[in-house]
């Protein structure tokens, strides 16, 4: 998505306008939770918030709907909605929502929707996780950076999802170590027979055991696949394997996929 810029001689940023003037989206949507599994333990570690249509049509249908001048409440609209639909539904464990950085304006500002719809469903800042894809396109890594001391210092979890599909990956790792990074999925597709993908997951988790990050693979779908990143030291998992994202419900994870 395209970051978002300040016209010439704008005295606020676009989002600080719209939560001012109360904006509403002109489309709905709604969420998807998919399980996240500690392989490990043999249980369910959170749940991902996954954006679908209202009549749960595929995420690009919704996301095609959002602009510039749309991006922030968007934005604030996912956060919400997915905190009250996880305390509705009783999702346990946590709820990892995604954001986008390109709108979040002053990341102490931005986040008082989402203490307030926390506190308004109790659901415990402490279980939720936000994650960032690293294919976002942000303007201002160092601003990115500021997001996410902001979100741990209010005890908020964090996470990179889609590591190793982008350009931008270790170099943000190094200016900072969230709590997680998720594999992207096209380096854990077939990971069990391709050797190249092996060395690249293995440096992965190599890296973040010396940064204490942990590591989350997303898009298991094969046994094999399961077996080969147990192997390599990875216990987070998510994918098919275990279970398709549950449109507005609880999925069942198949007692036979912990095997």
């Amino acid at each position: 998505m395209n970051s978002i810029s300040l016209a010439h001689g704008d005295m606020q940023p676009a989002g600080c306008r719209q939560c001012k003037d109360g904006r509403l989206l002109d489309f709905e949507f709604a969420f998807a939770y998919q399980p996240i599994v500690d392989l490990h333990r043999r249980v369910i570690y959170g749940h991902e918030a996954l954006v679908r249509g209202a009549g749960g049509e595929p995420a690009c249908s919704v996301l095609a709907q959002v602009t510039n001048e749309n991006r922030y409440t968007f934005d604030q609209n996912c956060r919400v909605n997915a905190i009250r639909g996880a305390a509705e539904l009783g999702l346990q464990g946590y709820l990892s929502i995604n954001f986008l950085p390109n709108a979040v304006y002053e990341p102490a500002a931005c986040i008082r929707n989402t203490l307030d719809a926390a506190k308004r469903y109790h659901f415990p800042i402490e279980r939720i996780i936000f994650e960032v894809t690293e294919g976002e396109q942000v303007q201002d890594r160092a601003h990115l950076v500021k997001i996410f001391h902001e979100y741990r210092r209010l005890q908020f979890r964090t996470a990179i999802d889609d590591f190793g599909a982008g350009y931008a990956g270790l170099n943000l790792l190094a200016d900072y170590q969230p709590d997680i990074i998720k594999i992207d999925m096209a380096l854990v597709r077939d990971i069990d027979t391709s050797l190249p993908k092996q060395a690249i997951v293995q440096g992965i988790v190599a890296i973040s055991k010396a940064l204490k990050v942990r590591v989350l693979a997303e898009g298991v779908e094969t046994s094999a696949e399961r077996d080969f990143l147990c192997r390599t030291g990875i216990t987070l998992m998510q994918g098919y394997w275990f279970c398709k994202p549950a449109f507005r419900t609880i999925g069942v994870i198949d007692p036979m996929a912990w095997n």
